[in-house]
């Protein structure tokens, strides 16, 4: 078969098309103040984002794993502590936890928003698995751009005295009745990586929260430890610092956010409105909006609908095709086969279409009409 089109599964030029001048003039600032580690644009950066999240504190750093890894080094957690995540998400989630000594235990997800499902997580609490353990937190995440139930999550944590970190790296700009991501918690992460709906141009991350005193604990440890200067070490820590440049670009990238965030809110309704039947559209919660990181289909020929787009020039992934509590790296764990029913389901059905803010119209009918002449032909 000739293949007629061929698409990018994520447009990072067309975007930058649109924004290189000013990517330009503010990089081009960076050189000339020649400040390139904590300079005024991480100051700037930290303001607006702060904002526009709607917290007291923005602490940049350099990755989305360090914006999880730090807070959970601000509350102490190590050797003989559990904190529960998701299975279905990317391992920075519970790797974080295990780089301190402790234990990630799994929980299971809800079907159709693909987050932490509240229940499971109060089953978890009351088993036996964690009973004799020291539980210190839960890390939700918000999976391909949609915040999980704090309202229950949450609730919960309360009542087992725990703390919640947001891992919102896929959900930057999303919101649930009118409050944003980076909101949720007692302290959010969020990640720059270039294909995040809020990328830099290299690693990068930020953290979020309205505790003072943690703020302060999280902004000693991102510069090893410090106390009044760099040669004042109060505390273990770690070189977690966002540079100038990648703040630079971010800066700019920040001018057309908004927009971009509705324009991807409009691929997604277009997509949902023209999938095919035997295909499991992603489902949004009452009051919820998406930031669509990714926009996600459940659909049970799965590998055979992959080759078909494939063929007509239509790129897909895979977002998680081996959940975390079956993963080498977890295996002194001891998980297996049927612990997490539902995210092993999934694993196994979902895929992901292009989804990015430059996405053509006429692409997104091609890939409505190839998807329906696929699925009408399986």
């Amino acid at each position: 078969m000739t293949i007629t089109k061929s698409l990018p599964f994520i447009d990072l030029k067309g975007q930058q098309e649109r924004i290189r001048a000013d990517i330009d003039r503010r990089i081009a600032r960076v050189l000339d103040h020649g400040q390139y580690i904590m300079g005024p644009e991480i100051r700037e950066l930290e303001t607006l984002l702060a904002e526009f999240a709607g917290v007291k504190h923005c602490i940049s750093c350099a990755s989305g794993t360090d914006a999880l890894l730090m807070p959970l080094m601000a509350y102490g957690v190590g050797p003989g502590d559990i904190v529960l995540t998701p299975a279905f998400t990317f391992i920075a989630t519970a790797e974080v936890v295990s780089l301190l000594g402790a234990e990630p235990v799994f929980v299971d997800i809800e079907p159709d928003t693909f987050n932490m499902d509240p229940n499971a997580l109060r089953a978890v609490l009351n088993s036996d698995r964690v009973k004799n353990g020291r539980v210190r937190g839960i890390i939700p995440v918000d999976l391909f751009g949609q915040l999980a139930n704090y309202e229950e999550i949450e609730k919960i944590a309360r009542e087992f005295d725990l703390f919640v970190i947001e891992d919102a790296a896929q959900s930057f700009g999303a919101a649930y009745r009118g409050r944003r991501a980076g909101s949720f918690g007692n302290v959010a992460a969020t990640s720059f990586f270039p294909a995040k709906p809020l990328g830099a141009y290299g690693d990068g991350g930020a953290i979020f929260t309205d505790d003072d005193d943690l703020a302060d604990k999280m902004r000693s440890i991102r510069v090893h430890g410090k106390g009044t200067h760099k040669y004042d070490n109060v505390r273990i820590g770690i070189n977690g610092r966002c540079d100038c440049i990648q703040a630079a670009v971010l800066l700019a990238k920040m001018e057309v956010f908004p927009a971009e965030l509705e324009a991807r809110g409009r691929i997604a309704q277009r997509y949902t409105n023209g999938l095919p039947e035997g295909m499991v559209a992603p489902v949004l919660g009452d009051g919820h909006t998406s930031a669509w990181a990714q926009y996600t289909l459940q659909v049970d020929n799965r590998d055979e609908m992959i080759a078909q787009l494939k063929e007509h020039g239509i790129p897909t992934a895979i977002y998680y095709p081996k959940p975390l509590h079956l993963q080498d790296a977890f295996a002194d764990l001891g998980g297996k086969l049927g612990d997490l029913p539902i995210t092993e389901r999934l694993a196994g059905t979902v895929f992901s279409l292009p989804m990015h803010p430059y996405l053509a119209e006429e692409d997104q009918d091609y890939i409505l009409e190839t998807l329906n002449k696929c699925q009408a032909g399986a």
